[in-house]
């Protein structure tokens, strides 16, 4: 019979991404971007401690909801790296991804508005074409079919 597991085990790569659902090359991935930490056995061998797999799943948040790596990795900067993220830590983090998702729902909200005054009207130089025309920019080059980029 299988020993239980101390909360105080670390888990080998194997085991973390068996458990949080990813390849291993992107465990290694995460550690190399700084957003989880490994210790090293004597071996030189990685090991991780459970925490890892919480924040693995905020990862896995973050892509899902179109959160650069970048944007994450300030998030994590500022996070104990000894422990994982706690239901304080998550509704901050989560506060501020809601607004970012917000403002990107206004400005797909724009883009579709924007859509629907286009559809039909096969324009490239009147002043109703916010798409591809915006100010009837194209309409300050002359008369006759102009395209974008200033090719006639």
């Amino acid at each position: 019979m299988q020993e239980r597991r101390t909360p105080q085990d670390l888990l080998t790569v194997g085991e973390v991404a068996k458990r949080a659902g990813i390849a291993t090359s992107a465990v290694r991935f995460y550690e190399e971007q700084g957003l989880i930490t490994a210790e090293r056995t004597a071996g030189n061998q990685r090991r991780y401690p459970r925490y890892v797999l919480r924040r693995i799943g905020v990862i896995l948040a973050a892509r899902r909801f179109g959160i650069p790596l970048a944007e994450l990795t300030e998030v994590f900067a500022k996070l104990p790296d000894d422990r994982m993220p706690s239901k304080s830590d998550w509704r901050r983090i989560s506060n501020s991804w809601r607004e970012r998702l917000e403002e990107r729902r206004r400005e797909l909200q724009q883009l579709e508005d924007e859509l629907v005054g286009c559809i039909g009207c096969g324009c490239l130089s009147l002043n109703t074409c916010n798409v591809l025309n915006p100010g009837d920019q194209l309409g300050e080059e002359g008369v006759g079919p102009v395209r974008l980029g200033g090719v006639r």
